[in-house]
């Protein structure tokens, strides 16, 4: 019953009792009259709180039951929509783990590089170009020197591209194919000519394995065609030079026996403060491999043999000492199998290659059976400052049986070596690269930028060198090649790491006469200047 209803009846029932209680008294005022209403008047009071508490609990029975289904309809409403959330995801496939990518592209260095994601198996371009630019002020001595004059211009020294690369973390390889030597051979028609000059070519073909690790050190078991790395010199890598050419004493003894190009097998071990390494050699590549070739004429393939010892015994922040030595032996120089003569020739140009013409020669010496070369070789380095020279001895023996003269001659000795320093105006400076019993180049701190404000690297270098290819003179089975003195200075600018700039100033004395029995003056002075532009990766 709704409140309205009850209070209707409620004023109802408190008219008739008023109309009643006006009655009696009107009548007679009867006390049981009164009496009675009274009581009527309170049941219909109690039967009115049982109405409204009766209505009060059937507003809350009807709120709980519609609270009750809404949360049912709620409950019912969230278990069908997982319902069918559940439905849809499992119409859709589930995704497994990204695998991960099967190779991995870096660039160290600018050097493009290709791994697998373990980084056991590598595979990397690799280039370098020196471009050299200069002329010579050249002055021979008498009418007699030869050449009367050297030539201005320029020279693609080096022009390298190739890969390297790993197979299964021990194995690694190089393919490497130098365009460059524009001025370095006389390329032409001629028989055995090779266009664009003589050093074209293969440069690196090899195998290497370095899985062994004896000692507590590391190994390097390898074959093919490569940089064998003796001498110090030539274990520093042409990128890394202070000067645009190697001292010519290291040149001439390398080229005996050893140096770029070369065919070899052997071995090298080193750890971070010893390296020691033993080849066994063969011939360059270019070189004639025909037993029956007249023209140009066949040739019994050189074998040698080269050891190095060297290593970095003190060493703490910002100094080190290196000091080592080592040797060559030519155990089998190659044969003319159409004159049957067995030569070998000591010479090299004058510590720049604009003009290919060498000022110091032994000329082919002739019945040679072997050669070996000694050498020392030590360096310092404190802070930006570094130090380092090498000597070497020569030893040629003549005692091939080739029925061709001179009969019995006594074996030639000639010497030669260099010094040089350096200095890194801008503070950096070279770290040793005990893999090559080395040290290599610098690395800027702040590589040019016209943004970023860097000014790349500055170095300074100064060297001497002298080569003495002079022997028994005045003797008629001695040789005449020579005694060079070379003076360099040097301005390097390295823009970063992969672009370098080179300015070399040379002065030379070249002291030589016609022959061994000939006092004849045949020498030469010049002043040279020239600059290399430098990109490697």
């Amino acid at each position: 019953m709704s409140r309205t209803r009850i209070a209707a009846a409620a004023i109802g029932l408190a008219g008739a009792l008023a109309a009643s209680q006006a009655q009696a008294q009107s009548a007679s005022n009867s006390d049981q009259e009164i009496a009675l209403l009274k009581q009527q008047l309170k049941m219909l009071e109690q039967k009115l709180d049982k109405l409204q508490n009766q209505t009060a609990a059937n507003t809350a029975a009807a709120a709980k039951t519609r609270a009750e289904a809404k949360a049912e309809a709620k409950a019912e409403a969230r278990s069908e929509a997982k319902a069918v959330v559940a439905n849809a995801n499992a119409a859709i496939p589930v995704k497994g783990p990204v695998a991960p990518s099967g190779v991995v592209v870096t660039m160290p260095n600018n050097r493009p590089t290709i791994c697998t994601a373990d980084e056991q198996n590598c595979v990397a371009i690799t280039s370098r170009v020196h471009w050299d630019v200069g002329g010579y002020n050249y002055r021979p001595n008498t009418a007699a020197t030869t050449p009367q004059q050297l030539d201005n211009g320029e020279n693609l020294r080096r022009a390298r591209i190739g890969v390297v690369g790993k197979f299964f973390g021990d194995w690694n390889y190089a393919l490497i194919y130098d365009f460059g030597g524009s001025a370095d051979g006389f390329g032409g028609a001629a028989a055995g000519s090779l266009p664009g000059g003589g050093t074209s070519g293969v440069e690196n073909a090899y195998l290497s394995y370095t899985g062994l690790k004896p000692f507590g050190g590391k190994m390097a078991i390898e074959a093919g065609i490569m940089d064998i790395a003796w001498t110090m010199d030539e274990s520093t890598s042409s990128n890394d030079i202070m000067f645009m050419e190697r001292a010519s004493a290291g040149i001439i003894a390398q080229n005996i026996a050893a140096g770029d190009f070369r065919s070899a097998v052997g071995t090298r071990w080193w750890n971070d403060q010893l390296w020691m390494g033993a080849y066994v050699t063969g011939p360059t590549t270019g070189q004639i491999h025909s037993a029956s070739s007249v023209t140009p004429p066949g040739s019994s393939e050189q074998y040698g043999a080269v050891a190095r010892i060297a290593g970095n015994p003190i060493s703490g922040n910002g100094y080190s000492v290196h000091i080592g030595a080592d040797a060559e032996w030519l155990i089998q120089p190659p044969r003319n199998l159409v004159t049957q003569a067995q030569t070998l020739t000591l010479s090299d140009r004058p510590e720049l290659r604009i003009d290919p013409t060498t000022l110091i020669s032994t000329g082919a010496i002739a019945n040679v059976s072997g050669a070996q070369v000694y050498g020392v070789e030590a360096a310092a380095t404190y802070g930006s400052f570094i130090a380092q020279g090498e000597y070497y001895w020569f030893n040629v023996d003549r005692t091939a049986n080739t029925g061709l003269p001179p009969f019995g001659a006594s074996s030639l000795k000639f010497d030669g070596g260099y010094a040089q320093v350096g200095y890194v105006l801008t503070g950096e400076s070279r770290a040793y690269n005990a893999a090559n019993a080395a040290y290599g180049g610098i690395k800027p701190a702040n590589p040019f930028s016209l943004a970023g404000g860097g000014w790349g690297a500055w170095e300074i270098a100064g060297r001497v060198s002298t080569m003495n290819l002079n022997d028994q003179l005045a003797t008629a089975a001695g040789i005449a090649g020579g005694r060079q003195t070379i003076y360099t200075a040097a301005l390097n600018w390295y823009v970063n790491n992969n672009v370098r700039f080179m300015l070399d100033y040379l002065h030379g004395d070249i002291s030589k006469q016609a022959s061994a029995v000939s006092a004849v003056n045949t020498g030469s002075t010049f002043n040279a200047i020239a600059m290399r532009t430098q990109v490697a990766f």
